[in-house]
């Protein structure tokens, strides 16, 4: 076998691969998936998002689906927060964190029926954690806390078989009502953020989530991969009269850095830890009363004051001039390195730079000036609040 033809066998494309190509888009490798990159200008997909809609292909996303009466149980046992508290309809943040508390990833926990509970972990690491999960029912399964309730959950990886369109802006929902059956209507316009229903879409059968990666009000539409085209269409077409435009990655990624959202591979990562990352309120120390894998671990980091009083801390960057700080650039303070950039670009929204860093706890106040190395040249900086940008309701 040729290289060529290996790398063609390991090529992953989601079932919107051809919509996208007929689209003219550029493509990139994320996480193995064959993604499209932007269609045309990035600039013009960020603002169609801010001003009035998206659409996105996020079908190379993990689904994986916890079931049965003990689902929620070892789930508080999986991840790092109370997933069994989740009311039905609503979803959570959270973790899987290893023994040592190093953040394998972040995801989001959907309860779609009292016993249901839809996984969704990011495109690289979907497999993992799928692998994770499954090696962890096993343990909690012959673990004394365990016993029955474990040996009533089943998991399913249908991450293959599962594809996830997302519209967003803020003509996200009246492009949903143009296209979504009359007898959802009043439940889409009532549906809160980080909540889902059952609905028909375009003549489709969706799991349709209020949830997104923008800083925007907006939607994330799970549907199987053979009805996939059919929708991504039908909601293309519906969304003409309000702005709507496909999006690819890269205005994703300038999005979701103006909103402050971490990624997974910049500022997560196997190596880091919730409260460094300010995501301390995600982990239930408190409210959950079992173990949970890295429980221990995660104690000790709390109790050393990672994040609050020790180590370094995940802040918000604004840029005082025009040049733009980027992932691994040091952070100075006075010459000395206290830190580096893990996310950095021109906000198209704002018109000056942005970046996530982490920096040592005692220069991460808002309002200390710090500077960052452009490549030998010190650019000055300013730690400010986040999100940077915080949509008008």
């Amino acid at each position: 076998m040729t290289e060529t033809t290996t790398q063609a066998a390991q090529e992953k494309r989601t079932a919107l691969y051809g919509e996208h190509e007929t689209l003219g888009a550029s493509f990139t490798d994320f996480g193995g998936w064959q993604m499209p990159l932007k269609y045309g200008s990035e600039l013009a997909e960020h603002r169609a998002v801010r001003d009035a809609a998206g659409l996105f292909d996020l079908s190379h996303m993990g689904e994986v689906w916890a079931t049965g009466p003990g689902a929620g149980a070892f789930l508080d046992y999986a991840l790092v927060g109370k997933l069994s508290a989740i009311a039905v309809g609503k979803a959570k943040y959270s973790l899987i964190c290893a023994e040592d508390g190093g953040i394998i990833d972040d995801l989001i926990v959907y309860r779609v029926a009292e016993e249901d509970f839809l996984v969704v972990p990011n495109a690289g690491n979907a497999a993992t954690v799928a692998a994770e999960l499954a090696s962890r029912l096993d343990a909690f399964t012959s673990a004394a806390d365990g016993g029955a309730a474990a040996g009533a959950v089943a998991l399913r990886d249908a991450s293959a078989e599962t594809s996830l369109i997302a519209v967003q802006g803020p003509n996200a929902e009246a492009i949903l009502l143009s296209v979504a059956g009359s007898e959802d209507h009043e439940d889409i316009r009532q549906l809160k953020y980080y909540a889902g229903i059952e609905a028909t879409v375009a003549g489709v059968p969706v799991f349709l989530a209020r949830t997104g990666y923008t800083g925007e009000d907006g939607f994330e539409l799970f549907v199987g991969n053979g009805l996939a085209a059919q929708l991504w269409k039908a909601l293309a077409d519906a969304g003409q009269g309000h702005g709507l435009i496909p999006c690819g990655l890269a205005a994703r990624d300038s999005l979701r850095l103006e909103a402050g959202m971490p990624l997974y591979g910049n500022e997560l990562s196997r190596e880091g830890s919730p409260f460094a990352a300010g995501l301390g309120g995600v982990v239930a120390l408190k409210s959950k009363d079992g173990d949970f894998v890295g429980r221990a671990a995660l104690e000790a980091k709390k109790a050393a004051g990672e994040g609050t009083t020790a180590g370094r801390r995940l802040v918000g960057l604004k840029g005082l001039g025009r040049r733009a700080a980027r992932s691994h650039y040091p952070i100075l303070k006075d010459g000395a390195v206290v830190g580096e950039v893990t996310s950095g670009q021109p906000s198209p929204t704002l018109g000056y730079p942005v970046a996530l860093a982490y920096v040592d706890i005692e220069h991460s106040a808002v309002g200390t000036k710090l500077e960052a190395d452009l490549r030998g040249k010190a650019e000055p900086f300013e730690v400010v609040a986040l999100p940077f940008y915080k949509r008008q309701k």
